[in-house]
């Protein structure tokens, strides 16, 4: 079997002491939900706003107000796509608030017959109508709804999972400041490390989203340690472009080892007292229904 070249002097070789946990950990792929299909949703606006400017003014200003609905539709529907992206990433989420991919098909409606009068010859209010339904329930059908409920909240506090959500997005926040920080420093060794990091912390933040009692232990490492990690990683980055200083390097791979080990530990504390928790649970309803002449074998 081919094995790939990884020497002290490829690019991606190692030049100090590997790191273990960043080692067992599968490199996390993001990619863009939004895809071609979607971007290409802003082609039709210009060619609308072309193909426009040989019929008068008013034919041009319809042109342009449908122009502008088509071009808001694709925004909409590309913040909607990620938007159902991370709500389909987690156990516990709130439906979006603004229907995005919703209102980016009424959006395309109403540009698509705005597109219709623009170059119609003579009056005719039925065939706008027409194709702007035809628009909205294609555009529907080729991207769906928005996610329209609540996922996994039964039982939940709003008003803690309120502060949860405040919480989650300052560390999400944080996370994606050290992402784009760090390429500062052009070494890919460091910043794929940075990303296993980041991957443990958000292991922690899922666990605190989906089980809200966690958050007062989390908080001091979803806030105060990711936000001196942030600071850390902009003085490294801004140090190793200027001198690539090797030291500043091993310091800073040993201060991402240190967080590491202490997030993955906080996270492992929090699951085992859920367990504990529902020990104890079962463990009462098992006394409540021997009461009850059950007995469960």
């Amino acid at each position: 079997m081919a094995k790939r070249y990884g020497g002290k002097f490829s690019p991606d070789g190692e030049t100090t002491a590997p790191s273990t946990q960043g080692a067992k950990r599968k490199r996390r792929i993001d990619v863009d939900p939004v895809g071609g299909r979607a971007n290409v949703l802003f082609i039709p606006a210009i060619v609308l706003v072309a193909t426009s400017f040989g019929g008068g003014a008013v034919t041009l200003l319809t042109a342009m107000l449908g122009a502008l609905s088509l071009t808001l539709a694709a925004w909409l529907l590309r913040s909607g796509l990620r938007a159902e992206v991370a709500y389909n990433e987690r156990k516990v989420a709130r439906r979006p608030a603004l229907p995005r991919k919703i209102l980016a098909a009424g959006l395309s409606g109403v540009g698509t017959a705005l597109a219709v009068i623009a170059h119609l010859n003579g009056f005719d209010i039925l065939s706008p109508i027409i194709y702007g339904v035809i628009a909205t329930g294609l555009h529907i059908a080729a991207f769906g709804l928005d996610p329209m409920r609540n996922k996994g909240m039964d039982g939940i506090d709003t008003f803690q999972q309120d502060r949860v959500a405040r919480v989650v997005d300052e560390a999400e926040k944080h996370l994606e400041t050290m992402r784009e920080t760090i390429l500062r420093a052009n070494d890919r060794q460091t910043a794929a490390r940075l990303e296993d990091f980041g991957d443990t912390a958000r292991e922690l933040i899922r666990t605190v989203e989906e089980d809200p009692r966690d958050l007062t232990a989390a908080r001091k490492y979803l806030g105060v340690y990711l936000k001196g990690a942030r600071d850390a990683t902009a003085k490294f980055a801004d140090i190793y472009a200027r001198t690539q200083d090797t030291q500043a390097r091993t310091d800073y791979l040993a201060l991402l080892d240190d967080l590491e080990k202490n997030f993955a530990a906080r996270n492992r504390k929090s699951l085992l007292e859920d367990r504990g928790d529902l020990n104890v649970e079962i463990d009462v309803l098992r006394e409540r229904l021997s009461r009850e002449g059950v007995r469960l074998d």
